[in-house]
């Protein structure tokens, strides 16, 4: 198959495959085999004993981390593709984390495909009730993967001033919000 079907097929754009494939970092073995056709050969990747293959996800929050989007999808492949495993789905997306409408995740999710759903960081998934997600995973023989089990100090606080914002939001009205988030916050971190 070509590169481009191949992209298309995984939820990738062909642009970002194409760079996947100049960057040595394409998830599956790929060659050019004329000056405009890269071959994509899938059965390369995968044995007849294995059943499915991992889902990659990547999420970030706003567009401007977009860069951010590509560097954490990047990251995965990578680590699929020197693990050796069979990516059979890629989704990346911009959406809170908080959110739990998000297309891709679910799409994600749903593929039967998919055995292994990996991650960078736990809350890429979601930043509540991962724990639900893999309890489902694991009850339909699946699990969630998490590449850094560490989390990064100023990004909690960060999304907990943002969760504080949006409550305060909803209860004082949208121009005070973010003053009376940074107050209950500096209360809370004074009490400990």
């Amino acid at each position: 198959m070509n590169l481009k079907e191949w992209a298309m097929a995984n939820g990738v754009h062909p642009h970002t495959a194409y760079r996947w494939f100049r960057e040595g970092t394409l998830p599956v073995p790929a060659e050019r085999v004329g000056p405009r056709t890269i071959l994509v050969n899938i059965e390369a990747n995968s044995s007849p004993s294995v059943t499915g293959g991992v889902g990659l996800y990547a999420r970030v929050s706003s567009h401007d981390q977009k860069d951010d989007l590509e560097r954490q999808a990047t990251r995965l492949s990578q680590w699929a593709a020197k693990a050796g495993h069979r990516v059979v789905r890629i989704e990346s997306e911009i959406a809170s984390g908080v959110n739990g409408s998000r297309p891709k995740a679910r799409r994600l999710l749903a593929d039967p495909e998919v055995t292994a759903v990996v991650v960078e960081h736990k809350d890429r998934l979601g930043r509540m009730n991962v724990e639900l997600i893999e309890a489902a995973l694991s009850a339909t023989g699946r699990r969630l993967v998490v590449l850094d089990d560490g989390e990064v100090e100023d990004d909690l606080v960060r999304d907990m001033v943002e969760v504080l914002t949006s409550f305060c939001a909803r209860l004082y009205g949208r121009h005070s919000a973010k003053n009376r988030a940074r107050k209950a916050w500096e209360a809370a971190a004074s009490d400990d």
